[in-house]
């Protein structure tokens, strides 16, 4: 049975040489179900909007996910060559790296740990919760169609808890060693193109900062605290000069006092898109500083850029990145985009069924959520081939009208097509009304009455 129409074979055709012929084979089934299914993302769900349920085999498809031998982190390669042919072929690549958290319960899920919920916590209250912690990286390019920059992810890796890591009598890995990793892998797959790594203030290390200054093609941007240590390079050592030689010059006022400083000059700038609102006018200072730690003892060079609202309605903050030459429209734009990370987290969850995964199995739990988080950039890969061969992917009515395709749409059009494809239509496409298998129908009504 073939589980996908031509027009959308050549997106996952790239995939095939890292599977056996049989693993392929189900593979394709689950991928297929993943992008129908509605609700639910179960091995099960996928077998039954397949119309699978009388398979007597069907724990080799729970084998591709808990078994069978095939390497994610290939994949993602792969993903990511995709992306980039398609939407950056060239220029400066952006690159957006998050966290999230999938609440899981159950005393079968090894990795699990509790951590602070952000979706749910405000600034009066503190909300825990049980769950996965992953770390994700995603492509920040603008998508035409959209008329917007979205965020493909590509590399999402498990980060387990601090109790996984006792068990097994390992030090446990942070948060900023495991990014550390993921930005230098990508590096590595994208020896020469120049990358740009932007991050929350969860990664705003020093650590962190120093190791991505140090290779040649790649920076870090992320936020800087107001009360940051910033010094001038340290002088150099004169010949003859006794002791040892200083690692930090003269202490320079912190962010907060340039803030309040009634002599700093302020630039005005104009961002065309500020976080989805269109334009905007701020006010920036920029310089370059040392930032210095004592309780690490490390130093990293930083182009800092503080900005703030001449109207008054967003509170002063300051933004850093380890590439000096780096101006501050680019810092602010590249920043900006961060916010779409957020955007395909909610939207995954939304579409792709992230957090009703069912697992148990260790290697399925690390294999499942990376793959529906990619599954998110397969399908805007197969939309952007469908919308340019149709006339509008936008759905309307009398009461909304909608210029643009959001990711709804873009799912949408995909399953349009897979449920439209020739081998499940019976009638000509010009008869008002179409003949369909029974077997088809059941589908369907299976589809619509258990979509929860």
């Amino acid at each position: 049975m073939r589980t996908l129409p031509v027009d959308l074979l050549p997106f996952i055709v790239e995939f095939q040489p890292f599977f056996s012929k049989s693993i392929w084979e189900n593979a394709q089934v689950l991928l297929t179900g993943a992008i129908l299914a509605i609700g639910k993302r179960t091995v099960t769900a996928c077998l039954r909007i397949m119309g699978k349920s009388d398979d007597p085999h069907f724990q080799n498809y729970h084998r591709v996910l808990n078994r069978a031998k095939w390497s994610a982190l290939a994949l993602s390669r792969v993903l990511l060559k995709l992306l980039i042919k398609t939407f950056a072929p060239k220029g400066t690549l952006l690159f957006g790296i998050d966290g999230t958290l999938e609440r899981r319960r159950g005393d079968k899920i090894s990795a699990k740990g509790v951590y602070h919920d952000p979706l749910r916590s405000s600034k009066s209250h503190f909300v825990k919760a049980s769950g996965l912690r992953w770390l994700s990286c995603m492509l920040l390019v603008k998508i035409p169609w959209a008329a917007a920059v979205w965020a493909l992810p590509f590399l999402t890796v498990l980060c387990p808890s601090a109790r996984y890591y006792a068990k097994r009598g390992r030090q446990a890995q942070t948060l900023n060693e495991r990014a550390w990793q993921l930005i230098q892998l990508v590096a590595r797959w994208l020896p020469d193109r120049t990358l740009v790594f932007v991050a929350d203030s969860s990664f705003a290390a020093i650590k962190l900062l120093k190791l991505v200054s140090e290779l040649p093609t790649v920076s870090l941007i992320t936020r800087l605290r107001l009360d940051a240590a910033l010094y001038d390079p340290p002088p150099p050592h004169r010949p003859g000069q006794k002791g040892r030689p200083r690692v930090k010059g003269d202490r320079r006022p912190s962010p907060k006092q340039i803030l309040t400083d009634p002599k700093t000059v302020w630039t005005k700038l104009e961002i065309k898109d500020w976080y989805g609102e269109g334009k905007r006018t701020v006010e920036v200072c920029t310089e370059t500083a040392l930032w210095w730690s004592r309780s690490h003892n490390s130093r990293v060079a930083i182009r800092w850029v503080l900005i703030r609202d001449p109207l008054g309605e967003f509170e002063p903050q300051a933004l850093l990145s380890t590439k000096l030459s780096h101006t501050p429209l680019q810092i602010l734009t590249w920043f900006i985009r961060r916010w779409r990370l957020e955007v395909t987290f909610e939207e995954s969850k939304a579409h792709l069924g992230i957090e009703t995964q069912r697992q148990w199995n260790d290697l399925a739990i690390a294999r499942t959520t990376p793959i529906l988080y990619g599954l998110f950039s397969v399908v805007t890969l197969m939309a952007d081939a469908l919308i340019q061969n149709e006339s509008t992917a936008v759905r309307q009515a009398a009461w909304y009208t909608k210029e643009h395709p959001t990711f709804s749409d873009a799912i949408a059009i995909v399953r349009r097509c897979v449920w439209s494809s020739c081998h499940f239509s019976m009638s000509s496409r010009q008869s008002k009304i179409v003949k369909i298998p029974r077997s088809l129908l059941e589908r369907l009504t299976d589809a619509v009455c258990y979509a929860a």
